[in-house]
């Protein structure tokens, strides 16, 4: 899933205001944010698979450090601790927490049964959503204008880079979600690593739009 994980974490900045959005998607996407890093260091691998699935050319062969549930939760617990030390707070501790761990379950949802429950020989799971088209921009794209509803609905821009800042970086994921549906396989493992690298340039971007915005949900 793509857009889905942003979605969650647009909707989560009305549960933790005080949390920049930066953080909320980085905990969203903290599984594909080191799951590159690790193809590169050779610790997890992908193969490039046309026809894979209806919507992804990848087979995912071995990634349980970054989408297995144990390690899900490890990373979970992780994000909660740091959550709790960072803002003095259980509730944005758990709302970090919750959010990597979404990660795993969304995923799950769009994969084929390719996601491991722990490292090493493990039984594996997957909806397998992604083997249809049709399902997957309804699911994915519904989460992602819901989310997108809720933030806007809580915040208000404060200045230009608030509003055209935010807008632009919602219309550069839309393009990167309807490439991932047209364009061609990459070339293989390592050049695909290295553009998912680029994954970490949202995080940044959703902190310096954020910070132009004010939260007005009081309710």
């Amino acid at each position: 899933m793509f857009v889905g994980h942003t979605a969650v974490a647009l909707a989560a900045k009305k549960a933790v205001p005080e949390v920049s959005l930066g953080w909320l998607v980085g905990a969203a996407t903290w599984l594909d944010l080191v799951w590159p890093i690790f193809l590169l260091l050779h610790i997890e691998s992908v193969q490039i698979d046309p026809g894979n699935t209806a919507l992804t050319p990848l087979d995912f062969t071995y990634y349980p450090w970054t989408h297995s549930l144990v390690m899900a939760l490890i990373w979970a617990v992780a994000a909660a601790a740091l959550g709790v030390v960072m803002f003095g707070s259980r509730r944005v501790g758990l709302v970090l927490g919750a959010l990597v761990l979404s990660h795993w379950v969304l995923d799950a949802i769009v994969h084929r049964p390719d996601l491991p429950l722990w490292p090493g020989v493990s039984p594996k799971l997957g909806l397998g959503l992604w083997n249809s088209f049709a399902g997957t921009v309804v699911v994915e794209g519904g989460l992602f204008v819901a989310g997108l509803w809720l933030y806007v609905g809580a915040t208000r821009a404060r200045n230009a880079v608030g509003r055209y800042g935010f807008w632009a970086m919602i219309a550069l994921q839309s393009v990167l979600w309807i490439a991932n549906f047209v364009s061609p396989p990459p070339a293989d493992a390592r050049a695909l690593a290295w553009f998912a690298l680029a994954g970490w340039l949202l995080p940044f971007w959703a902190w310096w739009a954020d910070s132009n915005r004010d939260f007005v949900a009081r309710n």
